[in-house]
């Protein structure tokens, strides 16, 4: 079944606000189509209930303008930001995490910013890899979690 679509992934509050253009190539939307396929709608589907996508595709420009990493897997097409509808968000990130296990992915990072947080999955990286990490963002730092 099918839950998410590429201009979903697109789309940016950000964007629009600073009028920044966040449309993606052909190649980065093979790689959106990918995550979709692959992460997003086999994960809403075992979750079993709505997933909003808080941030997907940044071109870089946007990218720049939220303060993500260079190296963003979000501006190659290949990384959503994550949070569920039901508002169960420590439910939500422990399933995700052991969801994972056995999956082929690059990075799940559990996020926090203020009071925010989300669940961050890079499916792949610049160079193509999957290293399955399992990081925390808090305070601006990262640390590698289990």
């Amino acid at each position: 079944m099918a839950y998410f679509t590429i201009e979903e992934l697109c789309k940016s509050n950000t964007a629009t606000l600073r009028g920044i253009k966040n449309v993606p190539t052909e190649e980065h939307k093979k790689h959106l189509q990918e995550l979709i396929d692959n992460i997003l709608n086999p994960l809403r589907e075992d979750w079993g209930s709505a997933i909003r996508v808080n941030s997907g595709y940044r071109s870089e420009a946007l990218n720049k303008a939220v303060g993500g990493s260079p190296t963003s897997a979000h501006s190659l097409g290949y990384a959503a930001d994550l949070s569920p509808v039901n508002g169960k968000m420590r439910e939500f990130k422990e399933f995700v995490k052991s969801w994972l296990k056995s999956r082929k992915f690059d990075q799940y990072i559990n996020e926090f910013k203020g009071k925010s947080e989300w669940v961050h999955i890079g499916y792949r990286n610049a160079k193509g890899l999957q290293r399955k990490q399992y990081l925390l963002f808090r305070n601006g730092k990262y640390t590698y979690i289990s």
